[in-house]
């Protein structure tokens, strides 16, 4: 498979160890490379940011891979180690990853009435849901929350910060827009009501700075907090665009198989790189394109793909969902209080809360949550490659 040629990295490295390998692996990047890792199994008492930074290697204990700062001859000793029997598995570049959103065009929304609820929340008939998404845990892993909006007032609301240097309070906007669609109000003082899983238990994890950017080691550290913390639902509206053929992050795929059978569930957005208008189509981003991960492209109010959206153009990278993502109005940072905006960013927590929906109803985790929402996805008129099973669809 083709790597990509202008990918944006890091500088440091991302090393997945074997199943069940840590205290080796640990032992091992030590003796083969002279990096020492801090483990997030041993730094409970530090906050995220401070574990990260305190050290030239942090270990994602529940995921089993190390992000390392690794100097050329240390990188080709790490790569010699993988290709040899033991603990150490695959070494990558870290890329640097991105919110997914552009700006909307208001009038589009005026297609439906949302004097109750958003276009949004109709069109996965969240408001015709007995479910509320009461006792799941959701994580959020974004820019951040604004902890202040009044719309979050008296929500079970958990935050840490995956940004050194920066705490949770989103300073940009985008991680206080993912959370309202997925978990915020049905009845809000101002309507129309916005949230999918309007009961569930927030989990806002920063690992996009306030500036919209972050990188791998951020977003696995957020997920390797969001499996200790008994999360249903990882929601990520984050990536970073691949070139047609790229393999995909062999540490995120391993990384979310493990997540999954933990009972997490990872869903990623598609992706923001088409220019449908001008018949170009963009494969699904990093690190949606891993097959364990769920990914999510976007519709219109009228049911067509968003012009923007990814799709699947090879045997790498595919759309399993679509969810709406055009004009879509949800919680902003004060004073702004609300905001609409487009992107697979905003179709990828429509599906996190109705995946908060069918776990609370169901007791579904893992595999069998992912298989609920495909299976009851309402079926489209568009191509699979562009919208996979269709249109997602609360209980």
């Amino acid at each position: 498979m083709a790597q990509p040629t202008d990918v944006e990295t890091t500088g440091r490295y991302l090393v997945l160890l074997e199943e069940d390998s840590v205290a080796a692996g640990m032992s091992a990047i030590n003796r083969v490379a002279g990096i020492r890792t801090v483990s997030t199994a041993d730094a409970a008492g530090a906050s995220a940011s401070d574990q990260f930074g305190a050290a030239n290697g942090l270990m994602l204990h529940e995921l089993g891979v190390a992000v390392v700062d690794a100097g050329p001859e240390q990188v080709s000793r790490l790569n010699r180690a993988a290709a040899e029997p033991g603990p150490i598995s695959v070494v990558e570049p870290e890329r640097v990853v991105h919110a997914i959103a552009v700006e909307a065009s208001a009038p589009e929304a005026a297609a439906v009435d949302e004097s109750t609820f958003t276009w949004g929340v109709q069109a996965v008939s969240a408001n015709l849901s007995n479910a509320t998404g009461a006792g799941i845990r959701v994580a959020v892993l974004d820019t951040g929350v604004d902890k202040t909006h009044p719309d979050l007032a008296g929500r079970t609301l958990v935050t840490s910060s995956f940004v050194n240097g920066e705490d949770v309070q989103d300073g940009h906007g985008h991680g206080t827009h993912c959370i309202g669609t997925s978990c915020g109000p049905r009845t809000p003082q101002t309507l129309p009501g916005y949230g999918i899983a309007h009961q569930a238990e927030i989990y806002a994890g920063k690992v996009l700075g306030n500036r919209g950017s972050g990188d791998d080691g951020g977003i696995l550290a957020g997920i390797s907090w969001a499996i200790t913390n008994g999360c249903a639902v990882v929601s990520m509206s984050l990536g970073a665009d691949v070139a047609p053929g790229t393999a995909y992050s062999q540490v995120y795929e391993q990384a979310a198989q493990r997540a999954m059978s933990r009972g997490t569930l990872i869903i990623a957005a598609a992706g923001n790189a088409s220019d449908r208008h001008n018949g170009r189509i963009a494969p699904v981003g990093h690190p949606a394109n891993c097959p364990s991960v769920m990914a999510v492209a976007a519709i219109d109010v009228r049911g067509g793909i968003a012009p923007f959206s990814s799709g699947t153009v090879d045997t790498i990278g595919q759309v399993d969902l679509a969810a709406p993502g055009v004009d879509v109005h949800s919680s902003w940072p004060m004073p702004t209080r609300y905001r609409r905006i487009s992107g697979t960013s905003m179709a990828t927590p429509h599906v996190s809360g109705v995946a908060a929906l069918i776990a609370q109803q169901t007791g579904a985790r893992g595999w069998e949550l992912w298989a609920w929402l495909v299976q009851s996805a309402h079926r489209l008129p568009l191509p699979s490659t562009d919208v996979g099973a269709g249109l997602v669809q609360a209980p």
